[in-house]
């Protein structure tokens, strides 16, 4: 007979047979969740006829059926398709992650694991899973009104973009913790963009432009600047040291896979102001001044300016923070850089509006 559990907390079904991992994953995450342990597809089957999990954590590489078979059945039913999977597995081929995001799982964590990370990116998944709910209630709740209720229709559709704001950040979050273990790149950068942004609104250099601007709108929409990195792998995001050439290179793609991912969102979704901002920081923030940038090798004004606006920002940040290959510069060390880079990697005036308010940024 399966085991029924209850439904107190969050419950989690880890999947491997291996019990050394079990083991270690379930003492992970058993503080904070209802943990069950099965050593093997058929034994999670077993565990599905009586209880709904909230997550699946499911390695890949079991001997009779293993996890990308049983991804398939679990999607293939009506009563767990809809449960999310996130793989865990010692494979770090970018091949192997892309089968398991085309086979529905939501997030590829590679093994060893690391506690922090696995916690981080599991409370995320929980999180955008009750959003998606709420979302879905929202949206139902939304059609029962009609026209004659528009006060009310109004408040309900200002709550479901928040939600949606919301969701969109967490998925910003979920990639930013792949290569961020602190979590506050991008709140960082929103708050240096929205300084580059004001100043550049009281100056006339690009008077023309920037006198459109809804601010609030761009820094929300900056946040999804790094979103294509959800498809690069983490041996290379999280390596202790330079990256070869073809590591560089497939670390390039995230700029054009981001934009197809905004562009696929925007398939999907009425307003698209916001998400045509955030295709643009996706897509160019890693342009330079003297076209030695990429994707696109963009020169000068070529490049959007809320890319070389984004540029900025994002460098900085990246040189004041710890990461897994470098230790972090000083906020003076990292204002020398930038104005060094004047010309070559960044827009000359966008320089020295940074300069105007580096201090800012400094608090």
């Amino acid at each position: 007979m399966a085991e029924k559990f209850r439904e107190e907390r969050d419950l989690i079904f880890i999947v491997d047979d291996n019990p050394s991992n079990l083991r270690i994953v379930k003492n992970i995450l058993a503080d904070k969740y209802s943990v069950a342990t099965a050593p093997s597809a058929d034994k999670l089957f077993n565990l599905l006829e009586n209880n709904r999990p909230s997550l699946i954590l499911l390695d890949i590489e079991m001997p009779e059926i293993d996890g990308y078979e049983t991804i398939k059945v679990l999607k293939s039913k009506p009563e767990t398709r809809d449960v999310p999977v996130i793989f865990l597995t010692g494979r770090t081929e970018i091949d192997d992650e892309i089968m398991g995001f085309s086979l529905g799982a939501v997030d590829y964590i590679t093994k060893p694991i690391q506690p922090i990370l696995l916690l981080k990116r599991v409370e995320i998944q929980l999180l955008v899973e009750k959003q998606k709910i709420i979302l879905k209630q929202q949206a139902a709740e939304l059609k029962f009104f009609n026209d004659n209720l528009r006060k009310l229709v109004d408040e309900k559709t200002q709550s479901v973009l928040q939600l949606q704001n919301v969701l969109l950040k967490t998925m910003a979050e979920l990639v930013e913790y792949r290569d961020d273990i602190t979590g506050r790149h991008i709140e960082r950068t929103q708050k240096g963009i929205r300084l580059l942004l004001i100043e550049i609104k009281n100056d006339s250099i690009y008077m023309e432009e920037a006198e459109e601007w809804d601010i609030d709108l761009l820094v929300q929409s900056c946040q999804l600047h790094d979103v294509g990195k959800i498809f690069i792998s983490d041996s290379i995001l999280r390596k202790p040291g330079e990256l070869n050439y073809d590591e560089f290179e497939d670390i390039k793609v995230h700029t054009h896979v981001g934009k197809q991912i905004v562009e696929k969102v925007e398939i999907l979704a009425e307003e698209s102001e916001f998400l045509r901002y955030a295709k643009i920081f996706a897509e160019s923030h890693h342009e330079k001044w003297d076209g030695s940038g990429y994707p696109n090798g963009l020169k000068g004004t070529d490049i959007p300016l809320l890319g070389r606006v984004m540029a900025i920002a994002d460098v900085y940040d990246a040189l004041v923070s710890v990461r897994p290959y470098k230790n972090s510069y000083t906020h003076e060390e990292a204002v020398d850089i930038i104005k060094e880079g004047s010309g070559t990697q960044f827009d000359p005036e966008l320089v020295k509006i940074f300069l105007r308010v580096s201090d800012q940024f400094k608090d």
